[in-house]
């Protein structure tokens, strides 16, 4: 990152998979940012029969008693440890995901102002490149700030 005098902010966006590991990994080695949000984006246990795409008001479910939350909470956590093992002072940002997680990343990049935006990819390929959008790609096409996106582990790079 350019040094601007200014403090730098990176968001991680962590889910606990081997993708987001190697984000991390790579951000530490890479990037010379102040901080990190570690960004862990969850939905309700009620939400995930029936009503995607929509957001229960904060503070009509027990958020605490959500198994769904406590798992989101114990990931977010792993990823500040992970980071911190790796140099980086991080902060646990959790996202209650009221549509689809690139957009919780995006939002919530705009709410810390991070000057990055650092995710992992599983790198879709083939027909399922073709019927599922990808998760980085809809981030790149919205965020509005520079992200850096790390290949999965033990992918070969074209020569």
């Amino acid at each position: 990152m350019p040094n601007t005098g200014q403090k730098s902010t990176g968001l991680i966006a962590f889910d606990g998979s081997a993708e987001s590991r190697a984000a991390v990994v790579t951000a530490a080695g890479v990037l010379g940012v102040d901080e990190v949000f570690v960004l862990t984006a969850w939905e309700p246990l009620h939400n995930t029969h029936g009503s995607h795409g929509t957001r229960t008001a904060h503070g009509d479910h027990d958020e605490q008693q959500d198994p769904a939350y406590q798992e989101a909470s114990a990931t977010c956590a792993d990823g500040v440890r992970l980071c911190t093992e790796h140099g980086l002072s991080a902060k646990p940002l959790l996202v209650e995901c009221a549509t689809a997680v690139w957009t919780a990343i995006v939002d919530s990049a705009e709410e810390v102002n991070a000057d990055v935006i650092i995710t992992g990819t599983r790198a879709l390929r083939g027909w399922k490149s073709l019927v599922q959008t990808s998760v980085s790609d809809s981030i790149v096409k919205n965020a509005g700030r520079p992200v850096l996106i790390v290949p999965p582990v033990g992918e070969e790079t074209a020569t």
